[in-house]
């Protein structure tokens, strides 16, 4: 489907919510590194929505999730209770739009614009870290209190990872990682082993929204979290699916614009110093610290190799699957959660 079909189903999308007033122009504000779409609706009035649209995955999953993120964005408690965008609602449920005609099958979803404060900056000190480590803690405190009154989510880490197994089986996923399916297979092997050992579902359970770059939040004057947006790897698992991104934000390199995914950030001395901070607040246990290994090999299970058509252009697509292959899961062995024990004291 070509790009500039994209705002015609947007109007229509508009048109089903609300027909009374029209869409004067849709501009796309969509950051260029990857396939995903959001644009800027302007309205006959001149008010503003922003709309997302999607083609990935399941309409099902791309609905569920925005209820979800919608249930807590009404129970997060103070000081969160403003941080997440809200979705438009029609009839008490988050309105979506799907449009299906030959072989597009396309979801939109409309927010209320969401104000930003100050990015942090690209590279962090040390007080900056520190600040960044107690405030996380406390939104995924917050998250987990509210999880107990939210829909359930129907996606896990093991139905994530069969349905990459199914791919594999399939012409189209034997075609795409040819070459790589045994290392694919042996990679979900060990995931799955290691997830029974640790017993991750024992886990405090909430939402995150695991892609905390730089980009995606903001803070307040003082360090204080003040909105947060971009929802495409929301899920409900593990708080520890965020901390490979909290460690690239901490990382000595800073945030950059040509990226890779290396596990290195995850055994910084400056990650460690976040997760000091963040273990006062909200203490972690051992088998949590031990899953960052696994949570990073999901990682680029499922959001690089799995989704990452989806998520990015296509040479960047290439270059980090190259990455995965050649770089990401050799180093996985190279974790060691010991250096994190020692520094927390567990």
């Amino acid at each position: 489907m070509r790009l500039k079909d994209y705002p015609e189903i947007i109007r229509k999308a508009w048109a089903g919510f609300d027909s009374s007033i029209g869409v004067k122009f849709v501009e796309d504000i969509s950051a260029k590194v990857s396939t995903n779409h959001v644009f800027r609706v302007t309205l006959d009035n001149d008010d503003k929505v922003v709309a997302k649209l999607s083609y990935f995955g399941k309409y099902e999953h791309f609905k569920e999730d925005h209820r979800i993120i919608q249930a807590l964005s009404n129970n997060l408690l103070y000081p969160f209770e403003n941080v997440l965008a809200k979705s438009l609602v029609k009839n008490n449920q988050v309105y979506t739009y799907r449009y299906q005609e030959d072989f597009v099958d396309t979801w939109v979803v409309f927010y209320n614009p969401i104000r930003a404060m100050n990015r942090m900056p690209r590279r962090l000190e040390e007080e900056h870290i520190r600040k960044l480590g107690t405030e996380a803690a406390k939104f995924h405190q917050a998250c987990f209190r509210a999880s107990r009154s939210i829909p359930k989510s129907s996606k896990n880490l093991r139905t994530d990872i069969h349905h990459l197994l199914e791919i594999l089986e399939t012409d189209t996923g034997q075609y795409e990682h040819r070459g790589y399916i045994h290392i694919l297979k042996k990679q979900c092997d060990i995931f799955m082993k290691n997830i029974q050992r640790l017993n991750v579902s024992s886990f405090d359970l909430m939402p995150v929204f695991v892609d905390w770059n730089i980009g995606n939040f903001s803070v307040t004057d003082d360090m204080k979290l003040f909105s947060r947006w971009d929802y495409d790897w929301f899920r409900v698992s593990s708080r520890v699916m965020d901390f490979y991104f909290f460690s690239r934000v901490c990382s000595n390199v800073g945030d950059r614009t040509v990226f890779s995914y290396l596990i290195g950030p995850l055994m910084e001395e400056r990650f460690l110093m976040f997760l000091q901070e963040y273990h006062k607040v909200y203490p972690l246990t051992e088998n949590e610290v031990r899953f960052m290994k696994e949570a990073y090999r999901f990682f680029i299970l499922n959001y690089v190799i799995k989704y990452g058509k989806y998520f990015f252009h296509r040479s960047y697509c290439t270059k980090l699957q190259r990455e995965a292959y050649e770089l990401y899961f050799p180093s996985i062995d190279g974790f060691d959660p010991d250096k994190i024990l020692r520094a927390l004291k567990i």
